[in-house]
């Protein structure tokens, strides 16, 4: 009896020790805003926290996890990344459109303009941007049909996304003002795959950054060349006409919120020689030697153009919204 007595109060001591810790927690975080300590509430937080660790059963990892949190707390706000993400009907629409949200759920500080090839605004991205629970703004702009893409046309016959980036340009420039915040700009199509990793190198960029592009332009990566002695670009691996003043992908640069909202007259233009739609947008911004090459000297990809196959389907089911 006496056994199970002093058991029943150690287990009773513990708890009531955690609930003092955890209360401990929430008066040093509720403080952390209110106070220019903010380094030494938490190092005492950390303390605490590491001389009862093995009495409150914490883990390695859970104290590595408030370390990191400890790091990040006295660093400015991050910037916010505007993803903008031009997006017409195809059937599968809806699974390129969910894989990247689900992606983007697990980045911080995102705001995801999507923008439909379309005259209204349709149900089925609506919906899907709202069970996204990401900070979104949904626009439509349709793309003159004299410009639209026949079935069996090429995907390069014709510029693509004109009228969705410019739209997002426009609501940028309209509704944000500059040096009011921090961003960064980046052109994320529906059809490519994303590394968590992209993202972090994205909130690097000053001016505009740059970083390679797997299997595009006919290459399994196009990649700028760095000079060895500045460790600036000098030149670019290309599938097409390297030479370019930017030979780069869409989804191989980042620019500067502010130099967007500066630079109004850059713009997407159907006059622009096919496939120059980059160089030319680039050419606003930056010098070829001004690009600050990222993900490990653009050595590393994060980035895929996995262009979803387009389904043979024989029939409809109804009932289903895929």
């Amino acid at each position: 009896m006496d056994l199970n007595k002093s058991i029943f109060e150690n287990m009773k001591f513990r708890k009531y020790f955690l609930y003092i810790v955890i209360f401990t927690i929430i008066i040093v975080i509720w403080k952390l805003k209110a106070t220019d300590n903010t380094g030494d509430n938490l190092q005492d937080l950390k303390d605490i926290l590491h001389s009862h660790k093995h009495f409150l059963h914490i883990t390695k990892q859970q104290l590595l996890l408030f370390e990191q949190l400890q790091k990040h707390i006295n660093y400015e706000p991050i910037p916010v990344i505007y993803a903008i993400t031009p997006t017409y009907y195809r059937l599968v629409q809806r699974a390129e459109l969910t894989r990247i949200s689900q992606t983007l759920r697990l980045i911080p500080n995102i705001h995801w303009i999507v923008i439909e090839d379309s005259e209204e605004k349709t149900n089925l991205v609506s919906k899907l941007l709202e069970e996204s629970e990401l900070t979104v703004t949904h626009l439509n702009a349709k793309t003159p049909p004299f410009e639209k893409l026949k079935d069996k046309e090429p995907s390069w016959k014709k510029h693509r996304g004109v009228e969705q980036r410019n739209a997002a340009l426009s609501w940028l420039r309209e509704n944000l003002t500059v040096g009011n915040q921090k961003g960064i700009v980046y052109f994320m199509d529906d059809d490519n795959s994303y590394h968590l990793n992209l993202f972090s190198e994205i909130r690097k960029v000053k001016r505009v950054g740059t970083w390679p592009v797997g299997l595009v332009g006919g290459l399994n990566v196009e990649a700028p060349i760095l000079d060895p002695k500045t460790g600036k670009v000098k030149s670019y691996r290309s599938g097409w006409k390297p030479n370019r003043p930017f030979a780069i992908d869409m989804a191989g640069f980042a620019i500067n919120l502010d130099l967007i909202l500066t630079k109004k007259e850059a713009t997407f233009s159907y006059k622009m020689e096919r496939g120059w739609q980059e160089s030319e947008f680039l050419s606003f911004f930056t010098t070829k030697e001004e690009l600050e090459p990222l993900a490990d000297n653009c050595t590393k990809v994060y980035v895929w153009h996995t262009r979803t196959e387009k389904p043979v389907v024989r029939g409809l089911v109804k009932g289903f919204e895929v």
